[in-house]
């Protein structure tokens, strides 16, 4: 008993003897004032709203992509007592925010701002990190690559553009099987990443060319198969750079993100060499995240009404063809379709979106050219079906 009491009385001792955070429940790192962490990676859920809102640009490779001299301009025209119904109850999107750990959430529809929350601190001058959603943003650029006659067909093999690629299995793969996950590859995302992303990003002399030039491994034929990875994205990339003749970067700032009306700068993670790695790590503001989305929303055209990205790539991202099949929706995903690098929520095509890693999404309702930005640190719970609950109202005002 003595015994018992005198473990208590020292449990009690070492806890006063803690920093206040670590005796509560400081999941997020608050009364920390969300710190960042000094390793690039780290995966620790209380260095993820600093690390996401700039932390990584200050341990990570990185190009910078400029915003014009004069950004867009939005109208901000709240809906007062916005409310929507998620099962048998009436919520409010205050509600759905302190609920989940979601860092920013916003609401458009043309040039037209109708809800913008900040949560965990962050403000509307912040980068916030999109993850994969960097794979739609590559789409819009492959959109616009086509567009301009760099590269000749969507069906084109990615070796007509990058020769030493030749020979290799994401050489002899189209650009549609690429952009629709259907490389034939032997990866899987969830055991694969831990060798794909040192050889690519992370590691002492991480490199893009090299990692997909090596990974020649087949499970089936191109085509097939719907098998989401990185290295389809990652090669995208590389023949995009081939075609431009420099950066994603520098082809983004020149190409979209200035005639977009960007307002801020937006940046990208890159290899040693100064690749992007062009799967995830695009981070731009809130604002600028529903930008992009209003881009799609419009058919490609940006806010002034200047074509962008053509309204012939939207619609090949929001259909399908016999080309396409196993990307259709159910095929994909139960409940999901993919297709050129976007997600859809509707087997018809019109709400594509895009999608990243711990709970980040543009929502894109084509019909009502409505958007929804969410962008958060985890993506645990059955949050996502009350967002699409959410959007449906909203996509009703």
């Amino acid at each position: 008993m003595k015994l018992q009491r005198r473990a208590l009385v020292c449990a009690g001792l070492a806890a006063a003897s803690l920093p206040a955070w670590a005796q509560t429940d400081d999941k997020w790192g608050a009364l920390r004032g969300y710190p960042e962490s000094r390793s690039s990676f780290e995966r620790l859920p209380e260095f993820r709203v600093g690390n996401y809102s700039g932390g990584h640009e200050r341990t990570m490779r990185h190009h910078v992509i400029r915003a014009g001299a004069r950004g867009a301009a939005w109208n901000d025209t709240p809906v007062n007592d916005f409310r929507y119904r998620s099962g048998l109850f009436q919520k409010t999107p205050d509600a759905y925010l302190a609920q989940w750990p979601v860092t920013g959430l916003l609401i458009a529809r043309d040039n037209n701002i109708l809800l913008e929350r900040y949560r965990f601190g962050r403000q509307p001058a912040m980068r916030l990190q999109g993850w994969s959603m960097a794979k739609s943003v590559t789409s819009l650029l492959l959109g616009i690559c086509l567009d301009r006659g760099l590269i000749a067909s969507f069906d084109d093999m990615a070796a007509r553009y990058v020769p030493e690629l030749a020979g290799t299995l994401h050489g002899e793969t189209s650009l549609r099987h690429l952009a629709n996950m259907c490389s034939g590859a032997d990866v899987v995302h969830a055991r694969d990443n831990a060798v794909l992303y040192p050889g690519a990003l992370l590691g002492r002399d991480p490199d893009i060319a090299r990692t997909v030039r090596g990974w020649n491994r087949r499970s089936e034929s191109a085509g097939m198969r719907f098998n989401y990875n990185e290295l389809a994205p990652l090669t995208l990339g590389m023949v995009m750079r081939r075609v431009t003749g420099g950066s994603l970067s520098a082809f983004a700032e020149q190409a979209l993100w200035q005639p977009l009306g960007a307002e801020a700068p937006a940046t990208w993670l890159t290899d040693a060499r100064g690749a992007e790695f062009n799967s995830i790590g695009f981070a731009a503001r809130l604002r600028d995240w529903g930008r992009l989305g209003q881009l799609v929303a419009q058919r490609g055209r940006g806010p002034d009404g200047r074509v962008i990205v053509s309204e012939a790539w939207i619609n090949e991202c929001t259909a399908w063809s016999e080309g396409d099949a196993p990307v259709l929706h159910g095929r994909a995903r139960l409940t999901q379709g993919y297709k050129a690098l976007f997600w859809h929520a509707r087997a018809d095509g019109s709400r594509p979106a895009m999608h990243g890693h711990h709970g980040q999404r543009v929502l894109i309702d084509l019909p009502t050219r409505t958007v929804l930005v969410q962008t958060a640190v985890d993506q645990q719970g059955p949050w996502e079906h009350e967002l699409h609950d959410m959007f449906d109202a909203a996509a009703r005002i």
